[in-house]
């Protein structure tokens, strides 16, 4: 099992979740994707549908049953501790880590794809850090490359590893088509974070359905026990 966060909303989480999902399902695992909860869906045909766990299904090789594969929808598209505020509901970590956990007996692999970065409130006492904690699954860091991703990134990566949890690793994301002095910035990022780089993603609008290469998965098979402490 591992948990994927991000430096932000929308900075590829998903698209990085659906690449690896399908490198471990060509390297011949079993894999399957998991979003514990998720705000903005839509109604289709009685029931809330989100593109975040179709994408995750399209990607698996393990048909999940849906209360596993998302035990939270919520219509508006705000912050899952607001969202679950609005519809009457508290988010149980017990129930999700449940969930996480009869995932794990289902298939070799589980991506656990958390909402928002690091910190993203579940409540007001719980965020995904708690979940992440709960689940003690090694980290795998989103960054999403724009204009702000050093700082974003370096403060991710300290929260992480001050949880005791495993950084794998990072997958720098392009969300945007352009992205001035990109390069330097993946090479500041190879330097600074304490774990390796595990693939690039380039901005296209068909990224969510391909797939990372094998030497992505390999490097994250390597680093899932490690842990270290970033330089200051």
């Amino acid at each position: 099992m591992y948990f994927v966060t991000g430096t932000d909303t929308d900075v590829g989480k998903t698209i990085a979740t659906a690449q690896l999902l399908r490198a471990f399902v060509a390297g011949g695992q079993s894999a399957v994707g998991m979003k514990p909860v998720a705000a903005g869906c839509e109604w289709r045909s009685g029931q809330l549908w989100n593109s975040d766990v179709a994408a995750h299904a399209a990607a698996s090789n393990i048909s999940a049953p849906a209360h596993l594969a998302c035990p939270y929808l919520f219509e508006a598209p705000v912050s899952p501790h607001l969202a679950a505020k609005d519809a009457g509901q508290a988010l149980d970590l017990d129930l999700m880590v449940s969930a996480a956990n009869a995932l794990q007996a289902l298939a070799d692999v589980v991506l656990v794809e958390g909402a928002g970065g690091w910190f993203a409130p579940l409540s007001e006492d719980a965020s995904m850090a708690d979940l992440a904690t709960r689940l003690q699954a090694p980290v795998i860091l989103v960054v999403g490359m724009r204009l702000g991703c050093l700082n974003h990134a370096m403060l991710s990566a300290k929260a992480i590893l001050a949880a005791g949890l495993p950084l794998a690793g990072w997958i720098a994301n392009q969300p945007d088509s352009v992205m001035p002095r990109y390069a330097e910035n993946v090479q500041y990022l190879q330097t600074h974070l304490p774990a390796p780089l595990l693939a690039e993603i380039a901005y296209s609008p068909l990224a969510q359905d391909q797939a990372l290469p094998a030497q992505s998965i390999a490097a994250i098979a390597c680093r899932a026990g490690a842990k270290r402490t970033i330089n200051n």
